[in-house]
């Protein structure tokens, strides 16, 4: 087992930085917690949105991607992602907010038993807004006093991630022989050709599910599309166990890697899907303190030196 604490953020592909901002933050609400760049295409953004703390869990982020084809649906891909809100209220809160703001949204209907919102970012990217009012397991996160929503409404955390894959039974066997999740229920969706299994992790709930449907279809990444999820183990000992059990099953990875934040762990389903293992800490305050989060490009240490040309390669985003 990977003793997996639970979800820990997904990232996905946008294609602008600044109206990126604007959507998550000025719309949805959410904190900026961390500018930063891609480590691995440093003249990319990740941008890091999350709650007050930047607590793991709660964060949604986003590559700007240069030249980034338009994201298509299909079968081995991140279907969706939800958010968290603290009821069901919540949900009617932000359909009259997306009416005021001419935010695209569907219809509320149920997830696993729970109320959800989906509406469409400005990439047409598909995101429930879930209600935790009959939730249990894994807390919300904390509010933010200076967030356009008001703090009983916030988005506090990152909920189910919805998968569709064409071999349902092979990525079921990753979630469960390799990652140590229990499949605890199904339900109907009218996006999956066969039932959705629910998977948990953690002390479970929104904040500890992967929900898998059956779809079919070529499915292309690109902006508008979720780039990975990450899930959660507390410490480096935890992450590095996982090494050795993917190491021990012959399963291709990426070793360790420093994201400076947290230290992470990378491999691939047999779909395809990229899965990320990464640890809770030292956190976002490793090098902010939490009232100043996000508010100036950070870069880890083996990236200060060039701050110079990175910064050049940048277009500044206006976050005031």
């Amino acid at each position: 087992m990977m003793d997996l604490l639970g979800l820990h953020h997904v990232t996905a592909i946008t294609s602008d930085a600044q109206k990126c901002y604007d959507f998550y933050h000025n719309v949805l609400g959410l904190k900026l917690v961390k500018k930063t760049v891609n480590q691995d295409a440093v003249d990319t953004y990740h941008l890091f949105f999350a709650d007050n703390e930047g607590s793991p869990g709660t964060d949604v982020t986003f590559f700007d991607f240069k030249d980034a084809p338009k994201h298509v649906g299909g079968a081995n891909d991140i279907f969706a992602f939800t958010l968290r809100v603290p009821t069901d209220y919540s949900l009617y809160y932000f359909k009259q907010r997306f009416d005021e703001m001419q935010i695209k949204y569907g219809t509320v209907i149920k997830l696993n038993g729970k109320h959800a919102l989906p509406f469409y970012d400005f990439d047409d990217r598909l995101i429930y807004l879930i209600s935790d009012e009959l939730n249990t397991g894994i807390p919300l996160g904390k509010p933010n006093p200076d967030s356009p929503v008001e703090s009983v409404h916030q988005i506090l955390g990152l909920g189910p991630v919805l998968l569709a894959v064409e071999n349902t039974l092979v990525t079921a066997s990753v979630l469960t022989q390799i990652l140590g999740m229990e499949r605890i229920g199904e339900y109907e969706y009218k996006d999956s050709l066969d039932a959705v299994h629910v998977f948990t992790m953690g002390d479970g709930g929104n904040g500890g599910e992967v929900h898998l449907l059956k779809r079919t279809g070529h499915s292309q990444q690109g902006y508008g599309g979720v780039h990975h999820v990450a899930f959660r183990l507390s410490d480096e000992l935890k992450l590095q166990a996982a090494l050795n059990k993917l190491n021990t099953g012959n399963i291709p990875n990426s070793g360790l890697v420093d994201r400076f934040y947290f230290k992470s762990l990378y491999f691939r389903d047999i779909s395809g899907i990229l899965f990320e293992l990464a640890t809770d800490g030292p956190g976002f305050s490793s090098d902010e303190p939490i009232d100043a989060l996000g508010e100036c490009l950070s870069l880890p240490a083996f990236l200060e030196a060039r701050r110079n040309e990175i910064e050049s390669a940048l277009k500044p985003i206006q976050t005031k």
